[in-house]
C-alpha cells in the first residue's frame, strides 16, 4: 500500500493566528455563535450587495431563505474551523460599537492560486467601507500571516462624494 501524504497544513503549527485586527473604522475578530443575531441581520439586509460584491459570483450565498438557526449553525462551523486552524472567519465590526458590519474568509484555496483564498463584505450601508476592508485586511494579510500569495479579488474605490 502507497504511503499516504497528508495535506500541508493551511498554517504553521508554531504561528500564532491573530485574533483582531483594529482601524479607525473597524474591528476584526473572529466570528462565533455569540454574532449570530447582529451577522443574520448585516447579510440579510444586504444580499444583493454581497452577490454583487468580487470574490461572490456564483449567487449560491447569501441564501434568503437561510433561517437563524441555519445561520447559528454555520457560525458554529466557522468557529470550529477556527478552532482547528482549517480556516479562519473573522467578523467586522463598526469602531466604537458592536455592529456587525459585514465578514473576511481567510481559507485554503480552492485552486493552485495562492497560500490562501480571501474574500470579504460589508452590509450594503456600509459601501464606503469596502475598499478600505479590503486594503487593511491585504496588508495584515502581507505583515502578521504567513502567506507568500493570497489570492483576494480587487475592489474599486468608490466613487468621490459630491
Amino acid at each position: 500500500m502507497a504511503a499516504h501524504n497528508p495535506p500541508a497544513a493551511f498554517v504553521p503549527d508554531d504561528f500564532t493566528v491573530p485574533l483582531e485586527l483594529v482601524t479607525q473604522d473597524f474591528r476584526l475578530e473572529p466570528l462565533g455563535p455569540q454574532h449570530n443575531e447582529g451577522d443574520y441581520e448585516a447579510w440579510t439586509s444586504s444580499i444583493d450587495h454581497i452577490r454583487a460584491t468580487p470574490g461572490f459570483p456564483d449567487g449560491r450565498w447569501p441564501r434568503p431563505d437561510m433561517t437563524p438557526d441555519e445561520n447559528l449553525a454555520d457560525l458554529r462551523r466557522h468557529a470550529a474551523d477556527f478552532a482547528r486552524r482549517a480556516g479562519f472567519t473573522y467578523t467586522v465590526v463598526a469602531s466604537g460599537s458592536d455592529r456587525i458590519i459585514g465578514c473576511v474568509y481567510i481559507y485554503p484555496p480552492g485552486s493552485a492560486d495562492g497560500d490562501a483564498d480571501v474574500r470579504s463584505w460589508v452590509r450594503a450601508d456600509q459601501t464606503n467601507l469596502d475598499a478600505a476592508v479590503h486594503d487593511a485586511v491585504s496588508a495584515w494579510l502581507a505583515t502578521a500571516w504567513p502567506f507568500t500569495a493570497v489570492s483576494y479579488a480587487p475592489r474599486t474605490p468608490p466613487p468621490p462624494a459630491e
